[in-house]
């Protein structure tokens, strides 16, 4: 019962957000409430209030601190801060109605080079759509075979996390868009496509050095049904081009709930396709529960630790931000990563205070940091799932992806120094 009213209201915060975007931006604290009242009934479910508990008692702190102190406090802000970021994630959790991949033929036969290319490639590009499923998926069919292997927790954590580099349909770029609105969205995209490729190939030459390849067993993905998020970007891209000051992440969100009605129209009967809408408001949507919390709760210690700071007029030790900051940024969300502190936390801190810098080269630097510490904090999502899901120790997870995390350090670092000198 409390699943169904919480993924009711999870769904009308969706939608209040998208139409107050659209006609009536004062309903947006409205989606806000909804949100919230959503996260209070869940909040006694979660499996790990480690994270969320102390944030909630800080920013209740703050605001107290802030309050005595006579300090101004955005409590609108407090509420809706990450709204539009809650609802790409809810929007594009209903492209998982339309975009199940499917398993090619000869999956469970095909082994070796092939097969590592394959399941890297189908993680990959499912991954950047449909999130932690496409990975899910692949992971439970290797799983019922025999114990995960460390070369198929090479594929499966490095596949899925370098999505966070590019994808727009991912979290880590939705907070991008979020806290920094004025990147170069082109920039940014071809650059994320290119550190993925180089995740790739150093991937690729490490698994060939130590392990075996040609006996790797992976699970082929069909790549079919990936027309879907092609229609979803054609569609964004024409309506930025009509109007260049729509928010991109609002344009994903809406054409995710309208292209998955039109599409399940046309696959299934009517009554069918309100059945499976029902079902994924009433019980996935619930089952965001963390990441609906984290996010909404991070948005409000950020405001609440601003409202501090802004009161006793701190400013930022930076008076520039080049490569050399972004490179130092990059470095400390990476270690406080690797004590718990997750980046959308990070980012709602510090994000005020770099705004006037240049936010395409800050969102870079965001992005690198979610993609190098998604596949190697033992504290990430990705992390989490796989270690409790397939009876994984976090340490080996760790010991297999620390190198390749300072590997890609470094290359990044390069990358911001280009970017820096010569391009942004």
């Amino acid at each position: 019962m409390i699943n169904s009213i919480s993924g009711g209201l999870i769904f009308l915060s969706f939608l209040f957000t998208n139409f107050s975007y659209f006609f009536n931006d004062k309903l947006l604290v409205l989606a806000g409430i909804f949100a919230w009242i959503s996260f209070f009934f869940l909040f006694i479910t979660l499996p790990k209030k480690k994270i969320i508990i102390p944030l909630l008692i800080l920013s209740f702190c703050n605001f107290l601190f802030s309050y005595i102190n006579g300090f101004e406090i955005d409590f609108i802000k407090a509420i809706v801060v990450n709204q539009y970021l809650l609802a790409l994630l809810i929007g594009v959790s209903l492209l998982k109605l339309i975009t199940t991949p499917k398993f090619e033929k000869n999956a469970q036969r095909e082994s070796g080079r092939s097969s590592f290319f394959k399941t890297y490639l189908g993680i990959h590009l499912f991954g950047s759509v449909i999130n932690l499923s496409s990975l899910v998926l692949v992971a439970d069919k290797m799983y019922k075979k025999a114990p995960l292997t460390n070369l198929q927790l090479v594929v499966l954590t490095r596949a899925f996390s370098s999505d966070a580099y590019w994808s727009p349909f991912f979290v880590a770029f939705a907070v991008a868009l979020t806290y920094l609105p004025d990147f170069d969205k082109a920039t940014i995209f071809f650059n994320g496509i290119s550190l993925a490729i180089i995740a790739f190939i150093i991937t690729y030459f490490e698994v060939k050095k130590k392990f075996d390849m040609e006996n790797f067993k992976g699970y082929p993905i069909s790549l079919e049904t990936l027309y879907i998020p092609v229609i979803l970007a054609l569609m964004v891209l024409f309506s930025k081009y009509y109007d260049e000051n729509l928010k991109v992440i609002v344009l994903i969100s809406s054409y995710s709930l309208i292209l998955t009605f039109i599409i399940l129209c046309i696959k299934e009967k009517f009554r069918k396709v309100f059945y499976l809408l029902k079902e994924h408001i009433v019980s996935d949507l619930p089952n965001m529960k963390m990441e609906i919390s984290l996010f909404i709760v991070a948005g409000m210690f950020g405001v609440s630790v601003s409202s501090i700071l802004t009161g006793y007029n701190v400013i930022f030790p930076l008076s520039e931000f080049t490569y050399i900051e972004a490179s130092l940024v990059l470095l400390g969300f990476i270690f406080l990563s690797f004590v718990g502190i997750h980046p959308i936390i990070t980012i709602a801190v510090i994000s005020d205070f770099l705004i006037q810098f240049n936010h395409t080269l800050l969102a870079v630097t965001f992005l690198m940091a979610w993609a190098t510490t998604v596949s190697t904090s033992p504290f990430s999502g990705l992390s989490l799932t796989i270690q409790a899901r397939y009876n994984i120790n976090a340490k080996q997870i760790f010991v297999l992806n620390i190198p390749y995390a300072i590997k890609m350090y470094l290359i990044c670092v390069l990358i911001l120094y280009i970017l820096d000198n010569f391009i942004v």
